[in-house]
């Protein structure tokens, strides 16, 4: 007896298009599947909220869902996915901002643990703490950065966006993309510095 092929096994991704397409259920269950994860850590690094970003990312898939015949192919659907996410995010941060919303929930540095992996097998007490440490540090010097600057170390350093991919779909220039990032990082460095260095 042969073993069933997985559902991402099956679903090359022009047969997920064409699924998409047809109005297949299963088409959106496996394309959800795919990229939700990915999509919620990003969306989340701009929100910095929960529920919010929950919201955002179930919008995604619906109009990806709905604009399925939009999508050309001339990028991967990852691409298009994440240029819809970062849209909607930062739409929903523009209109924060108009409403002066005042329910924001503050940053949970452990709200999403997969958006810092170390990779190392560690196991003492010592090590573990230095490396919470470490990470709510990041964490909390991303999550203090302008959002402006926040959105370009995101994209650079999660995304592994180049300058000009991420100066294309900010519609800022090239240069201010580079003073940005490296605005940011000095930032982090500095915060880091201050809380860990003796």
């Amino acid at each position: 007896m042969t073993k069933k092929p997985t559902r991402e096994e099956y679903f090359c991704e022009k047969e997920l298009v064409r699924g998409l397409r047809q109005g297949r259920e299963n088409a959106l269950k496996a394309l959800m599947e795919r990229h939700e994860k990915h999509l919620y850590t990003l969306i989340y690094s701009i929100t910095l909220d929960c529920e919010e970003s929950l919201e955002i990312l179930q919008d995604v898939f619906i109009k990806a869902f709905q604009t399925i015949d939009q999508f050309r192919g001339d990028s991967s659907v990852s691409t298009w996915l994440r240029k819809i996410a970062l849209n909607m995010s930062l739409n929903l941060k523009r209109k924060w901002k108009q409403r002066l919303r005042q329910h924001h929930r503050p940053f949970d540095r452990n709200a999403d643990a997969s958006l810092v992996e170390t990779g190392r097998n560690t196991d003492t007490p010592e090590t573990r703490l230095a490396e919470k440490q470490g990470e709510n540090g990041i964490m909390a010097g991303i999550a203090g950065l302008p959002e402006n600057l926040r959105t370009v170390l995101v994209l650079k350093t999660m995304e592994n966006m180049s300058y000009d991919e991420i100066s294309r779909e900010l519609k800022i220039k090239k240069g201010t993309v580079s003073s940005r990032l490296h605005k940011a990082r000095q930032l982090i460095r500095d915060q880091i510095g201050d809380k860990f260095e003796s």
